[in-house]
């Protein structure tokens, strides 16, 4: 495992301290983030990506307010 003395001198490392400060780190969040994302798009787990079961069940709530919404309102009607 490492060391709090082990990664202070790996974040020593990281060029730009003088002129960037703690913002020098940003790039590397930035492509993590890009890397996420692109996870999360293209790589189906099962049959599935993150985004189909996002719309799977963002679809299911909805359908479930309708019907609230239709029990507590007689005159509406689900469409």
């Amino acid at each position: 495992m490492f060391s709090r003395r082990k990664i202070r001198q790996l974040l020593q490392r990281v060029p730009g301290k003088e002129r960037f400060g703690i913002y020098r780190f940003l790039p590397f969040f930035f492509v993590l983030g890009g890397a996420m994302e692109w996870f999360m798009i293209k790589v189906r787990i099962g049959q599935e990506t993150f985004y189909d079961v996002y719309r799977r069940k963002e679809s299911e709530r909805q359908y479930q307010r309708r019907l609230e919404e239709a029990t507590t309102r007689p005159s509406l009607s689900v469409k």
